[in-house]
């Protein structure tokens, strides 16, 4: 990275009822929260009129923040099939809203970003928190839980970045 250059990450952590964001900045190697937030759809709604939601919001965000990178949380194995196969698809049309923009896109695991984050891979989510709370020097822990834990991974994709090729999927 070179030296005085800003570099704006937009991290998502997906979900098909919310789907957190986190954009922050990073400039010689400090980081600054430029907001953070969820897009939301309702369970009452058909699954693609809810992953058109999600896909549109993804893209608002790129619009409206215009990242230079996009991080996204990898999925972990889930014992519920049918809650990791509906987020999968909620992943994949943030994805694609960022292939669509030509974004650069990262993926990290859960385990990863605790590592990066907390600097162990098995801590709590509330361990999470503190640290996205205290790395930001915010004055509370971001809501809802999953806007923190998108900051998280705009975090780890910041302390990554000497290393983004390995993590890099488009």
């Amino acid at each position: 990275m070179e030296a005085g250059k800003k570099i704006r990450i937009l991290g998502i952590d997906p979900g098909l009822a919310t789907m957190g964001y986190g954009v922050v900045d990073l400039c010689a190697s400090k980081l600054k929260m430029v907001d953070f937030g969820a897009v939301y759809t309702d369970a009452s709604l058909q699954l693609p009129e809810r992953l058109n939601m999600i896909f549109e919001g993804v893209t608002q965000l790129i619009e409206c923040f215009n990242p230079d990178t996009i991080a996204i949380e990898e999925l972990f194995f889930n014992k519920n099939v049918k809650t990791a196969l509906t987020v999968g698809h909620a992943r994949g049309v943030a994805i694609a809203a960022a292939y669509r923009k030509n974004k650069e896109l990262f993926e990290y695991t859960p385990l990863q970003i605790k590592q990066s984050v907390v600097g162990y891979g098995r801590a709590e989510k509330e361990q999470v928190q503190m640290m996205v709370k205290t790395i930001l020097s915010l004055n509370c822990i971001p809501k809802p839980d999953d806007a923190a834990d998108a900051l998280a991974v705009s975090i780890c994709h910041a302390h990554s970045f000497k290393f983004k090729a390995e993590f890099k999927i488009v």
